[in-house]
């Protein structure tokens, strides 16, 4: 399993984590989402998710995401 961490902006609770879990657990492939308020950061974890997909998800969610970077396959 792959996964990909996000930096996002306007984060500040956790209502606004359920958003972007729900709005990115909707694109195909993704099987997990962790979201950590303080830091900005999302990761999205599973096989052959569509960054494209992802980017659009958080937008929809009312976010944006500022820096994407790989990360190791698990």
């Amino acid at each position: 399993m792959a996964e990909k961490t996000y930096t996002v902006s306007g984060m500040s609770c956790g209502h606004c984590a359920a958003s972007i879990t729900e709005e990115v657990m909707e694109v195909p492939g993704v099987t997990k989402v962790d979201v950590d308020v303080p830091t900005g950061r999302v990761t999205v974890h599973g096989e052959a998710v569509d960054d494209a997909a992802v980017r659009a998800a958080i937008t929809e969610a009312g976010y944006e995401v500022t820096a994407a970077a790989q990360s190791a396959a698990a």
